[in-house]
């Protein structure tokens, strides 16, 4: 007995001895390492890494840019059965330990004893927190026990909620997925509380491992480690034993979900984006969680998109069809996988889907579209297809759905919109942008650079620079009254040859129809894009001068030329810039400059930008708001706006009376050769330009002026902007003088002469 009472105080000795060496050696680690750790009082403030978003003014999303998408979320908003799922998978003590669990330490000594290998850490959610924000990921002793402090330290400062809120919106869960906000989007496209008991599972069986045990790389492993996080939820008493046998024995329905884009504005998107890299680096703008809103109009930059690409197919089939988009051997293998395989090739584009031709008779052709669908084409839905031969020459039309398409062809199609009905189609060659503002202040009411932007990023409204043709004559005839001429002064429209030393050769400009038709009142001139009359002008005003006016609307001096070529729009702008020109017709003679930016908020809500363009004022106009600066007379805009009033009542742009309004005023553009068509037109409310051209600079084809392939986008745009908005003329001022003239001579008459009216 007493060598055993001996030998029980020897081992007593022994314990106390390991004890306080182990408290010596953990006091010396501490002494250490303390003096290292971060501050937990960081973590007051983190600040997580959420993207950029950007959205339209009224709220629609947009865009998103950044390497991490995070949906933070509030602890109190995380519905109770989603805690409940990540304390069972990974630290079911969490609300009783101190941070640091001495039962997963245990377990992780004794798998370490027995298997020689670091394999199990024992790490608590507070250890995942300390890792995740402050640590190295790699398995070592001494970053083990850096954690252990920091965790003993982090639990003392912060609360348990604290605690779990940090985690649940830090731990990454695969796909781009960091936090359950977001991966609750990504794999199952829903907020956090519509998820199920198996998705939800599904997502607290992640941090184990998110790259290689994700439903979406590893379905079956992802399946286990669910259907293990179920039975965990059991053995705790969270869910019932028909809740768990219903959750476990559901399918996967995991989806890898796209960003949720509800308008389709990415041009302006990415002019946001490069504003916000500039203004706060690229670091900051993609990780800072900003909210961005642009200042359009979800409704408006819908029905933009829309006429943009509907003009550009119609100009597309005008010109015939370029055959098909790509071939697939129907020999070697027409399995829907492999069928499949190759049309992930090619996503749809600008509402064209694309489809493999399996089937083609005289008939009717069978068009695999992909996921087991197949659609018919019939003749009437090919009949548009005759074959390209150049921009102004086309083949004769199909006469059989065999002629026009083959099997294995690559092809696009669309529905009709006036019945639904399946349509060949195919992406068009041609380019195109559309811009409106507000004329009031600049604002940009919706933007679009071209048909699709997957397929090209080049930003034609702001980045085209062509030659604006005749719709930069109304600059000059600007320049014109400001030098005395009335729209009722006569100007000479007959051949005439210009030797001009800043021009290489003998200049001898026609009008577009090659006739010529003496003198003619400047807004008869104006109405029907009378070039020889523009020439002249420019010649009595002078280049130089003419030139400078110009600028007062925002056009850029050195991309215009010096010589009377200025007349017929022979040098260079954007339709971002001849928009904002036109603007200054459409608000009483008032530049203003685009902006696009509303506001900019932060992670939290609050307002860090917000942008105060110049206006005009109306009445009603706010007294702190700053004054657009006058660059023309009322008198001036007002007869310029009543100009090119006539050329959508009665001149080049007489398409334009379909908007049933007699407020629209605007001028179409044609360069030489066709090479650009222009439209710009507006009334009080809105200004618009269009401009459809090739990116390559070659000719548009035959009878393709601004009035043919422009204006009809400006319509269908302006039809949607303008729906439901009274007509607003602008007030005739006080310095203009209407009186009778005579139509031939322009002069004022004092009776009522046969042909005269009033200007």
């Amino acid at each position: 007995m007493k060598n055993v009472l001996k030998l029980f105080r020897w081992g007593l000795t022994l314990c106390l001895i390991l004890t306080l060496g182990m408290a010596g050696l953990l006091a010396a680690a501490y002494i250490t390492l303390a003096p290292g750790l971060p501050s937990v009082e960081t973590l007051r403030d983190i600040r997580l890494q959420v993207p950029l978003r950007v959205y339209t003014r009224d709220g629609r999303l947009v865009a998103e840019y950044g390497e991490k998408r995070r949906e933070p979320v509030r602890i109190h908003d995380v519905p109770r059965q989603i805690i409940q799922a990540f304390l069972a998978a990974e630290d079911d003590r969490f609300f009783v330990h101190p941070g640091v669990d001495y039962q997963g330490i245990l377990r992780a000594a004794v798998n370490l004893a027995r298997t020689r290998e670091k394999s199990q850490g024992g790490s608590t959610i507070t250890m995942q927190v300390a890792r995740n924000f402050f640590l190295e990921p790699e398995k070592t002793y001494t970053r083990k026990l850096r954690e252990i402090f920091l965790s003993l330290r982090i639990e003392r400062e912060l609360s348990k909620e604290e605690i779990l809120e940090l985690y649940l919106n830090k731990i990454y869960l695969g796909q781009r997925a960091y936090g359950i906000g977001a991966a609750s989007r990504i794999y199952y496209g829903k907020d956090l509380a519509d998820l199920g008991l198996a998705q939800i599972a599904m997502l607290a069986g992640l941090p184990k491992a998110p790259s290689t045990m994700n439903p979406i790389s590893n379905p079956e492993r992802a399946r286990i480690r669910r259907n293990y996080v179920l039975d965990r939820m059991l053995a705790l008493g969270y869910i019932t034993a028909a809740e768990h046998a219903e959750a476990a024995a559901s399918p996967i329905t995991a989806r890898l979900q796209g960003l949720a884009i509800e308008a389709d504005a990415r041009w302006l998107a990415e002019m946001a984006r490069s504003e916000m890299a500039a203004r706060y680096g690229e670091e900051e703008a993609y990780t800072g969680g900003y909210r961005l809103y642009l200042s359009i109009d979800g409704r408006l930059q819908q029905a933009a998109d829309s006429a943009l690409r509907a003009g550009l197919l119609a100009y597309d089939r005008r010109h015939g069809y370029r055959g098909p988009e790509g071939r697939f051997d129907l020999t070697a293998e027409n399995t829907n996988t492999a069928l499949d395989r190759a049309l992930a090739a090619h996503p749809p584009a600008g509402g064209l889907v694309a489809g493999i031709v399996t089937v083609a008779g005289e008939a009717q052709a069978t068009v695999y579209l992909g996921q087991d669908t197949s659609i018919e084409l019939d003749l009437e839905a090919v009949s548009w297809a005759r074959p390209y031969l150049n921009e102004s020459r086309r083949g004769p039309a199909p006469k059989a759905v065999n002629e026009a398409v083959k099997a294995g062809d690559i092809v696009r199609v669309t529905r009709s919109e006036d019945d639904g009905k399946w349509l060949l189609s195919q992406i068009p060659a041609i380019g195109g942008a559309i811009v409106a503002l507000d004329p009031s202040d600049g604002a940009v009411l919706a933007l679009s650079g071209g048909f699709d932007f997957n397929l090209s990023k080049f930003n034609r409204a702001i980045q085209a620079e062509r030659q604006p043709g005749s719709s930069f004559k109304p600059f000059v005839y600007s320049a014109a009254l400001e030098e005395g001429f009335s729209p009722a002064s006569i100007v000479l429209d007959a051949p005439v040859v210009f030797q001009d030393p800043s021009l290489e050769d003998a200049w001898r400009p026609q009008n577009y129809s090659g006739r010529f038709y003496g003198p003619t009142r400047l807004r008869e001139a104006l109405t029907h894009s009378r070039n020889l009359v523009s020439i002249r002008l420019v010649r009595a005003v002078g280049a130089v001068r003419s030139l400078e006016h110009a600028a007062l609307f925002g056009f850029d001096p050195a991309r215009h030329p010096r010589n009377l070529s200025l007349a017929l729009g022979s040098g260079s702008t954007t339709p971002y810039e001849m928009t904002a020109a036109y603007a200054v017709f459409a608000n009483g003679g008032y530049r203003v400059e685009p902006w696009f930016i509303d506001r900019v908020e932060d992670m939290d809500g609050n307002e860090v930008f917000r942008t105060t363009p110049a206006r005009v004022c109306e009445p009603g106009c706010p007294e702190e708001a700053a004054q657009a600066a006058r660059v023309i007379s009322e008198e001036n805009a007002f007869q310029m706006y009543s100009m090119m009033r006539d050329v959508v009542q009665d001149g080049t742009a007489r398409r334009a009376l379909s908007l049933g309004r007699g407020d629209i005023a605007g001028k179409t553009g044609t360069t030489n050769d066709m090479r650009d068509a222009w439209f710009s037109g507006f009334n009080r409310d809105a200004a618009a330009t269009v401009w459809i051209g090739f990116d390559r600079h070659t000719p548009l084809g035959a009878n393709e002026t601004g009035g043919t392939a422009a204006l009809p986008v400006w319509i269908d745009f302006m039809r949607v902007a303008l729906e439901g908005r009274p007509e607003r003329l602008p007030p005739q001022p006080p310095g203009i003088l209407t009186t009778r003239i005579d139509a031939e001579t322009g002069r004022p008459v004092e009776s009522e002469a046969p042909g005269s009216f009033f200007e």
